[in-house]
């Protein structure tokens, strides 16, 4: 529990709990590797709060067994790195928000983030060696716009027509 003072206020700030009915193996992400339970409410200040950050989108287990794959590289992955981000999974009944909002349309999936702005995805079950290639690139990429904020805006005249 955290314990913030603001003026005269106290706020109180409680860790997500475990949602239930959720895979022994993805819970072992949080009680065993540290990592935190994502909600859509707590999601972006989570990513906001420095640093390298992924997000495990793991979807049905039964529909992606892939996704229980994964919760076990995931941690592989951590070590690989030095620990160099910090891991994050998106609760069952909040993932499909948080796959909205980072451009993610397959799972299981591991969204990059850093300083809270989106780097790139990762999806689907991938060979060691491949996602330590693309581990290692999402870590030296920079930030960018998430694939589902707006289309670009050009300033455009008369004379700049994409038309023709």
């Amino acid at each position: 529990m955290n314990i913030e003072t603001a003026s005269s206020e106290t706020v109180v700030t409680l860790p997500v709990a475990a949602p239930a009915a959720v895979s022994p193996l993805i819970d072992r992400l949080v009680s065993a590797h540290g990592a935190n339970w994502l909600t859509a409410d707590n999601v972006a200040d989570w990513a906001a709060a420095g640093g390298d950050r992924v997000i495990l989108l793991a979807g049905d287990p039964v529909r992606f067994p892939e996704a229980l794959d994964l919760a076990v590289v995931l941690p592989e992955l951590h070590r690989h790195f030095a620990q160099r981000f910090a891991i994050g999974v998106a609760t069952r009944e909040h993932e499909d928000a948080i796959a909205k909002r980072y451009g993610s349309i397959r799972w299981p999936a591991l969204v990059f983030v850093r300083d809270g702005q989106y780097v790139t995805v990762l999806s689907g079950m991938l060979d060691w060696q491949v996602y330590v290639e693309r581990v290692g690139e999402a870590l030296a990429m920079p930030a960018s716009r998430a694939p589902t904020i707006g289309i670009p805006v050009r300033n455009g005249s008369a004379s700049d027509s994409s038309c023709h």
